[in-house]
């Protein structure tokens, strides 16, 4: 009997070897360069044309929403940043509120008291972040402020048939076009 199990095992074993190797893997994608500080200009001029470059600083509009991008390639960090308003006046119900919506709604954006301002902030190191990774943090960072005081959403993953999965997936598509960089 258990000559018959061990023959058994030992003939779907080697049917599975053989099917794998008659599976042809997909071919991945060319991986992307690493991050710099040129091409993440690159590629916020295609959303942007008359984007200002200001040394590690980009300055540009998303949706008539100021956006500020800061690199540092030495630290390998970059920061999206997008002020939402004065800090001043927060309560601490408020401040609560936002520290729920950066454990769940907010997703990679977070908002951040700096400099007198409350802000929707992305950060991540720059070298391995990829073009998209970085368009789908800026339509996070700009949908944080644009749902500052209703919903404090990031935008990208919302429960329920409303509309805001549409509005985000609009807001990336209009950030993807010609970013075949």
């Amino acid at each position: 009997m258990a000559r018959i199990l061990l023959a058994i095992a030992m003939v779907i074993i080697g049917s599975v070897a053989i099917a794998q190797q008659d599976e042809t893997p997909e071919a991945a994608p060319p991986p992307e360069p690493p991050m710099t500080l040129q091409r993440l200009a690159n590629i916020i001029l295609t959303i942007d044309a008359e984007a200002q470059l200001r040394g590690a600083a980009i300055e540009f509009t998303v949706q008539d929403i100021p956006v500020i991008v800061v690199a540092d390639p030495r630290a390998n960090r970059m920061r999206a940043m997008v002020p939402i308003r004065s800090a001043e006046g927060l309560e601490a119900a408020e401040l609560m509120r936002l520290m729920q919506a950066n454990f769940d709604t907010a997703l990679d954006a977070r908002y951040a008291v700096a400099q007198g301002r409350l802000w929707g902030v992305f950060i991540h190191p720059l070298s391995p972040l990829e073009q998209d990774q970085f368009l789908s943090a800026l339509a996070q960072t700009v949908n944080v402020a644009r749902t500052y005081g209703q919903t404090y959403s990031g935008g990208a993953e919302v429960f329920g048939g409303g509309d805001s999965n549409g509005i985000y997936q609009e807001l990336l598509d209009e950030l993807r076009k010609g970013q075949e960089l």
